[in-house]
Formats: structure tokens, C-alpha cells, sequence
């Protein structure tokens, strides 16, 4: 394997198990140990990963330098994605022909680009990746805000007030969060909260996709209240005690089964065309 290809694999595969040991990776690369040690040096010197006594273990996202303190999108993508799809399918089947949506930038709500290529609408979304890949499969108008790209977590955010999304108005807004709750939508980051509380004004119905893991998940800062909520679809393993919660404060809640991924779609393989692949793209540069 040539050495990008095997040191790119390597990143991959601590960023699917965290840490690896030398034999372990030995066995994964089809490399010798001297091999896999001078890989680990070598991207170790580079900020890419973080050594350890007889292996390597990926980067903590706070020695990344990036802003945002979100996972990443790499990483969230692998997650539940069975759950994801079939979300996401849903929420695709809700688009009306020739209607104005917004998408914010998630991986539930990336997988909704699957489902919308033989749609007609006008798609405004802070997702470069699913900006690029339905300008590419679809027919569909594509709207993106102006802002700095944050790599890992897929996402273009503006800082000013006075971005391209006060001029457009749309009849849905389907939305990922970090997590759900009775206090509301929760996120981590504040330069999100700004950026989607932007587009949350803009949408007359607010739809949010969220497998049942995200009720679970607290965060310190709230986006919006249940009030603004019409819609959250969900997974079967959501708790009856969460649906119900939701529902005594007037959000509908729908829950769907999760399905099966195409094999060109596992989320180990990152194969699809403008899909899983594309993530590795954006992987961060080395700085010196």
C-alpha cells in the first residue's frame, strides 16, 4: 500500500476505535511493525494523531485547534446510521414539490440528500457536502450562506447578523441537534446556536430528525424551546416515556424502524459516490 493511502487508512482506523495497538494495526494495514511505527511517528510529528506506549490512539478534538468543540462529522456519520437513514427517508418524504426547505448542516440530515434527487425544490443549507452533492445528483435549487468552512464538522457558518438567510423564507426547516430535551433543542457550540437560531427565524415549521440517542445527551446551551418544535422524528427505541414527554408539549412525534445500509453505504467503507467518501476530503492538514 502506498504510504498516503496506508497512513490515511490509519487515521481512519483510529478515528472507527479510538486507540490501536501495533500488532493490532499490523494486522489491519497488512504492514510490518516497522512499518506501522514509523507511519505512527510520522503522522504523531504531524498533529494527527497522539502517540502511546505500544501504539497510537486519535487525536483529541481540543488538540485539534479548530473552533468548534462538536464532534466530528467523520465520526458522527459511523454512528447509528442505520437509524439515520431511515430518519432521514422520512423526513425526505415530507419535501413538496417546487417548496422552499432548509437543512442545517448534520449527518441525519446529510443523509436526507439520498431521497431528494428527484425532487424540485429550493435547498438552502450550511452542509457544503450536501450542497455539492445535490448539485451534482439533482435538479434541485441550491442556496449556501457565506461564512468560514469548519471542516470537520461539515458546516459553513457566518459570524455577522447579516448573512444571506435573512432574504429567504421557507415553509419546513429540518434541523439535527446534539440533544432533546423538555428544556428544548440543545447544542454545544455557541457559533451554532447563532447560526441556526438565524435560520430557525426563517422557517415557518421546524422539523427535527433525532435517533433515540439524543435524548440521552445534555449539553449547556439551549437553541430553542419545545414550543418551536412541530415535528420530531425518531427511532422505535426511542423511550415511550420520551415520546409521550414530547407529545404532552404538542410536538408531533414520529418514530420510524431502522433499516439496513446498502453495502456500498456501510459506514466502515466510506464508498459512496459524493457520500461517505467525500468525508475523507476534508480531513484536517498537517501544520508546522
Amino acid at each position: 500500500m502506498v504510504n498516503h493511502k496506508r497512513r490515511k487508512r490509519l487515521l481512519k482506523l483510529l478515528a472507527e476505535h479510538n486507540t490501536a495497538s501495533v500488532p493490532q494495526l499490523v494486522d489491519w494495514l497488512n504492514a510490518s511493525p516497522a512499518t506501522v511505527r514509523r507511519d505512527i511517528s510520522w503522522l504523531a510529528a504531524r498533529s494527527l494523531l497522539t502517540r502511546t506506549r505500544g501504539g497510537a490512539a486519535n487525536l483529541e478534538q481540543k488538540k485539534r485547534g479548530f473552533t468548534l468543540t462538536s464532534e466530528t462529522f467523520q465520526n458522527n456519520i459511523q454512528c447509528r446510521a442505520e437509524h439515520k437513514r431511515a430518519i432521514a427517508r422520512y423526513a425526505a418524504g415530507m419535501c413538496n414539490e417546487g417548496e422552499t426547505i432548509i437543512i442545517n448542516g448534520g449527518t441525519t440530515t446529510f443523509m436526507m440528500a439520498e431521497f431528494l434527487t428527484d425532487h424540485h425544490l429550493k435547498i438552502l443549507t450550511n452542509s457544503f457536502l450536501m450542497a455539492e452533492r445535490l448539485l451534482v445528483s439533482s435538479e434541485n435549487e441550491i442556496i449556501v450562506p457565506g461564512g468560514k468552512v469548519y471542516r470537520e464538522q461539515n458546516v459553513i457558518l457566518s459570524p455577522f447578523d447579516n448573512d444571506i438567510t435573512q432574504h429567504h423564507y421557507a415553509a419546513k426547516m429540518f434541523m439535527s441537534v446534539y440533544g432533546l430535551s423538555l428544556l428544548g433543542l440543545m447544542e454545544a457550540d455557541p457559533l451554532l446556536i447563532q447560526a441556526e437560531k438565524r435560520l430557525i427565524s426563517q422557517a415557518e415549521e421546524l422539523i427535527v430528525l433525532a435517533d433515540s440517542s439524543k435524548f440521552a445527551k445534555k449539553a449547556g446551551l439551549i437553541l430553542c424551546g419545545l414550543n418551536r418544535v412541530s415535528t420530531v422524528i425518531t427511532d422505535t427505541e426511542a423511550s415511550d416515556a420520551a415520546v409521550q414527554l414530547l407529545e404532552q408539549s404538542g410536538v408531533r412525534v414520529v418514530t420510524v424502524e431502522r433499516e439496513a445500509l446498502p453495502v456500498q453505504m456501510a459506514p466502515s467503507s466510506f464508498n459512496a459516490p459524493y457520500g461517505y467518501e467525500a468525508v475523507g476530503m476534508f480531513q484536517p492538514e498537517a501544520t508546522h
